[in-house]
């Protein structure tokens, strides 16, 4: 595509811009800051009451909790970062920043999960004295404000994996929390003391099964793979169908962002340039079937068309 330049028409469809199409509710923000002052009051209260009731085991729930607070963190960054406008660097904004946010969380995660399974192992080999009811008690609020938070979030979990990563976490721990009250009620009743990390280490399979589909989504984002819940194939018939189109080449698809999607194609249309219109009902149709909100196609007479390119932007 390196001939002549000077020979091209450059046609641009305005109409129906699609910028900033999101799959998920448009704003979190308010979870976020209600997530984070809850789960900064619940660490606080653990805390003190750990040291209160000299429990190791508190302490140790309310460190890990901080996890929590800096998870929620990295995903409110994230989003927050992702509404920045384009500039001359960033020439889409920094909407790749909620991908990275993701990202970020599900490796926080495998880090907490090795935490627990550590600690659990630890625990096999030998049981600690039964955790108190004051242990329980503060793991039952543990399960109300992370199962609370987790609610928050659990609407957008489907079409946001940013969101998905803050619901992971905070569901993670209230399956934490609701390990440690029926561990500790059927320690108290049993006084069998291996249940307690028996439990942990299931919950950590838990963990690991839900965070592993959050890390290979997030990879694959990072690494600029066709988002989840597009169909690679599905897309090219679908351009392929289209009145004119003889071939389609050079085809990408890539998301932008954890909620908006974009594509470039390379339509080979013997008859010549369709016109405006094709390209506005072209633009919203792959909005309508597949919700990617950013096309740029670039229209071709022939397959070695390098002389007789006409080059067409939707944006």
């Amino acid at each position: 595509m390196s001939a002549n330049h000077a020979g091209h028409h450059h046609h641009h469809a305005h109409g129906g811009h699609s910028h900033g199409h999101h799959h998920a509710p448009a704003d979190f923000g308010r979870a976020f800051a209600i997530g984070v002052l809850l789960n900064t009051a619940f660490v606080l209260v653990e805390g003190a009451a750990g040291l209160w009731v000299n429990s190791v085991a508190l302490l140790a729930d309310a460190g890990h909790n901080l996890s929590d607070i800096l998870g929620l963190l990295i995903a409110w960054g994230g989003a927050e970062l992702s509404k920045r406008p384009p500039s001359k660097r960033f020439t889409y904004g920094l909407r790749g920043s909620s991908i990275l946010a993701a990202l970020g969380n599900s490796l926080l995660l495998l880090v907490a999960v090795g935490a627990i399974l550590a600690e659990a192992i630890k625990r096999l080999a030998d049981p600690p004295p039964v955790a108190g009811q004051t242990v329980m008690i503060v793991a039952a609020i543990g399960i109300v404000i992370n199962g609370l938070t987790a609610w928050l979030f659990a609407s957008g979990r489907k079409g946001d994996i940013n969101v998905r990563g803050a619901f992971l976490h905070m569901a993670a721990d209230a399956a934490v929390s609701a390990g440690v009250v029926v561990a500790g009620g059927i320690i108290l009743w049993t006084r069998a003391e291996w249940i307690d990390p028996v439990v942990s280490l299931l919950i950590v399979a838990v963990i690991l099964w839900s965070t592993w589909g959050l890390l290979r989504d997030s990879l694959g984002m990072a690494l600029q793979a066709v988002p989840p819940g597009i169909d690679h194939d599905k897309v090219a018939a679908a351009l392929t169908a289209l009145p004119g189109v003889a071939h389609i080449h050079d085809l990408h698809i890539w998301p932008m962002s954890t909620t908006e999607s974009a594509l470039t194609a390379h339509l080979v249309m013997p008859g010549g340039h369709p016109g405006d219109m094709f390209l506005i009902d072209l633009q919203h149709r792959l909005m309508h079937d597949f919700g990617i909100g950013h096309t740029t196609v670039q229209i071709e007479l022939s397959v070695d068309s390098d002389c007789h390119l006409q080059q067409v932007d939707t944006v």
